[in-house]
């Protein structure tokens, strides 16, 4: 049991470079703004289903452009005086992406139109970004799984500004991670207290866990600085903490962090504070 323990210690160090990969990769709700730059003058349906034949091949060419990691593609779509509502800028959304694709160059995109409408001379577009990565040296192996809701606004065949309304990203390495059912909600009140559970679901048998939950204001920072984390020895199957929102309104990273000697699983949502 104590090798048990030591072995999973030992991997501690590699946890500041997974949480950094998952606070970097909530930059990606990011892309799925460009495929609207070029849309602004077909745009008008407020409903997928009519969404024009010429956007969804926009979507398609723009997927296929992102999974390649281009990064000259990306910012020829971008407002000069870009703003983002977690405090980027064009430059340090580049800077992101740029080390994301550094670390993980094996990611795939498949992006969807929810909704879209016209505001004066505008579009404000929503979509939902799925991204996948299989495991690759330079991730140390890990595999990712992330999905993105965002909302743009995209003005003179730039996009302007963009928001990022909901995001789950998941993280795991190993030849047995623990599967998690992370139970947190969308959105809590300024001051109000909330639950946090990552419940590991199958039966762990023998395997000790050791695990932490984390949460961090988002900021344009912490897209590009790693965040190291302090892992304890937990009793149960999974995490249970008990949260309270702060007093005032913005948008929290919530992190679990959980490992067991056959696996690692990192699991990242996004948890908006609004007021009463």
């Amino acid at each position: 049991m104590n090798n048990t323990i030591l072995f999973l210690l030992k991997r501690q160090n590699h946890l500041s470079t997974a949480i950094a990969l998952i606070l970097s990769v909530c930059s990606l709700g990011i892309v799925n703004c460009w495929q609207h730059a070029q849309a602004v003058e077909i745009a008008q349906s407020n409903n997928t289903q009519n969404a024009p034949t010429a956007v969804t091949n926009l979507l398609t060419q723009i997927d296929t452009a992102a999974s390649k990691g281009d990064i000259k593609a990306v910012l020829q779509y971008y407002s000069p005086n870009f703003v983002h509502g977690d405090g980027l800028n064009r430059q340090t959304m580049e800077k992101a992406l740029v080390t994301l694709w550094k670390r993980y160059p094996n990611l795939r995109y498949s992006t969807q139109v929810q909704s879209w409408k016209s505001e004066g001379n505008a579009i404000i577009a929503e979509t939902v970004t799925n991204i996948t990565g299989l495991p690759s040296a330079n991730s140390n192996n890990l595999a990712l799984k992330s999905t993105i809701r965002s909302r743009q606004r995209i003005a003179g065949g730039t996009i302007v500004r963009q928001d990022i309304v909901s995001e789950r990203t998941l993280l795991s390495s190993g030849s047995n991670p623990p599967q998690i059912d992370v139970k947190l909600p969308q959105q809590v009140k300024v001051g109000q207290q909330y639950n946090f559970d990552a419940i590991v679901q199958e039966p762990l048998g023998d395997d000790l866990l050791l695990g932490t939950a984390l949460e961090e204001p988002i900021q344009a920072a912490k897209y590009l600085n790693p965040t190291s984390v302090d892992l304890q020895l937990l009793n149960s199957g999974g995490l249970f903490k008990i949260g309270r929102a702060p007093a005032t309104p913005g948008n929290r990273w919530i992190s679990a962090v959980i490992l067991r000697g056959s696996g690692m699983t990192v699991v990242t949502q996004r948890l908006q504070v609004v007021k009463k």
